[in-house]
């Protein structure tokens, strides 16, 4: 019997955990780990005791911001960090899986909480029909180290 290597088990978590997000345009998971071990888990959405997009506007989702953004949604990167500081998690030197790769406003906070790397599923720039990823662009600048998941994603409840 071979054994999944944590790439896989921490990718396939995030994708799976994408699967919790109420919103309606895109759905991202994230998991933050240090030393083998999860300190954190997000996915994206609104703050806890707001309106879940996908329930309140069904249709169309949450109304956007004057640069056409979500008005609600925090980033699944953005909620996993959020959530290990407030459980007084460090997150100093962790790695973080993530389904989408961070946008430049999460790459800004991934670098300034001390995450040494970044393994994401799919790329941020083709999702948004941009050029270039400028979150992995931004991370690499500074020194966070950047990878684009290629391993297996076998135990993946559904692809999203």
């Amino acid at each position: 019997m071979s054994r999944p290597n944590f790439d896989d088990i921490f990718m396939e978590l995030a994708v799976n955990l994408a699967q919790r997000s109420h919103c309606i345009k895109r759905h991202v998971g994230a998991v933050l780990t240090k030393d083998t071990r999860i300190i954190s888990i997000g996915y994206n959405g609104p703050p806890a005791g707001t309106h879940n997009c996908d329930e309140k506007w069904p249709e169309e989702g949450c109304p956007r911001d004057s640069k056409g953004g979500c008005s609600l949604a925090i980033h699944a990167e953005q909620n996993a960090l959020l959530y290990a500081v407030k459980n007084k998690a460090s997150v100093d030197g962790a790695t973080l899986y993530v389904t989408l790769s961070p946008c430049l406003a999460c790459a800004r906070i991934i670098y300034t909480m001390g995450v040494k790397k970044v393994i994401y599923l799919n790329s941020y720039a083709e999702h948004k029909g941009i050029p270039e990823d400028e979150g992995v662009d931004f991370l690499e600048q500074f020194g966070v180290e950047t990878e684009k998941y290629t391993g297996s994603l076998d135990n993946v409840t559904h692809m999203i």
